[in-house]
């Protein structure tokens, strides 16, 4: 599939409209770090999609006026994003030809703290794709679900690269891979249920909130850095070998390769960072500290805790319901937290 498959149509009927529409952040297994031209991922990528932090947005459209943004974020106005959105909406018009024949008034919340260490560009991202969906299938005709749903992954692409497998639940593969049947750098698609095994379904993510506020580093330019990075070419192909035994571990339930290949894939990630020219370190010494006191709690006792990060400092701790999860959530509490900035941590849960 082309970029070809998702121009817009010409003919349009546009009237002054509201739509609502809600979009979970997720959390990559293996990481998509580095990109080239047109937010095309250098390497394929698999996530789970979270199921209590979402942006929830409403986007009203107002046909006889001309084209301007104004956003606002938990009832406060931001300019900045304003004018992210509008040069957003300008590259995208070739896929909604009717996206700057009117004025957009955007009001967006979060469920999860900003700068938490969970996505909110890809949650965000992903809520104002299919709010554009809506309004195109208004504006020029409905078209099948599967079809609304993959051009609202290509566009929240277009926005936020990570947005795209904001659009489906469970395990979501974005990136050409040999092994996932359908996978595209142009969109997202879910990995095939039938090939994960019942212990990755009911998973809990909770996010320690090691530091809660903006990064010295943005995601944007840690991904520009990679183009100069003398190991990337090394770690792309890596990511994409990854997925070879990432397959058998889904399918067969194997959770100590799993935590091994997910707690691994993180560490690249950073590795990565402090491998870059200039150099630089987002984790926190509260992270190294929570990694590990959970190695050895692991090694104690045996139980399935462990970790993955994002491109920030907190923790994302990973564990199935399995039921030794009340002697992990007690562990968490007692000895974990304090390494956090307020106590902060954020519950949740993968959304299948």
């Amino acid at each position: 599939m082309t970029t070809q498959e998702f121009l817009g149509k010409q003919n349009f009927t546009i009237t002054n409209q509201t739509v609502s529409e809600s979009c979970p952040s997720n959390i990559a297994l293996i990481k998509y770090w580095g990109k080239y031209a047109d937010q095309i991922p250098a390497n394929p990528s698999i996530s789970y999609t979270l199921n209590h932090c979402k942006t929830n947005t409403s986007m009203e459209f107002l046909a006889d006026e001309p084209f301007s943004v104004q956003t606002f974020l938990a009832g406060n106005e931001e300019v900045k994003f304003a004018e992210k959105i509008e040069k957003y909406f300008k590259n995208i018009e070739h896929y909604l030809p009717w996206i700057l024949k009117g004025k957009y008034i955007i009001r967006t919340e979060n469920t999860f703290p900003h700068s938490s260490g969970i996505a909110s560009s890809a949650s965000g991202f992903g809520a104002i794709a299919k709010c554009l969906m809506k309004l195109d299938e208004t504006f020029s005709g409905k078209s099948s679900e599967e079809e609304s749903l993959r051009k609202a992954s290509f566009l929240a692409r277009l926005g936020s690269g990570s947005a795209c497998r904001s659009l489906y639940n469970g395990l979501v593969v974005w990136g050409k891979s040999e092994e996932v049947v359908g996978s595209s750098d142009l969109f997202a698609v879910q990995y095939p249920d039938a090939e994960i095994h019942d212990i990755f379904k009911n998973f809990n993510d909770w996010v320690l909130l090691i530091h809660e506020g903006q990064k010295s580093v943005s995601s944007t330019v840690g991904h520009g850095l990679m183009k100069t990075n003398p190991y990337a070419e090394r770690r792309f192909q890596e990511a994409r070998e990854n997925f070879v035994p990432m397959k058998e571990i889904l399918k067969t339930g194997n959770m100590e390769e799993f935590i091994r290949l997910v707690e691994h894939e993180a560490l690249t990630l950073h590795a990565m960072m402090m491998m870059s020219e200039p150099a630089f370190i987002l984790m926190k010494t509260g992270t190294l500290e929570v990694i590990n006191k959970i190695w050895d709690f692991r090694r104690e006792t045996g139980l399935p805790l462990f970790f993955t990060l994002d491109a920030g400092a907190n923790v994302h701790l990973l564990f199935p319901n399995n039921g030794s999860e009340d002697q992990i959530k007690t562990f968490i509490e007692t000895e974990l937290l304090q390494h956090t900035q307020k106590n902060g941590v954020v519950k949740d849960v993968m959304k299948f």
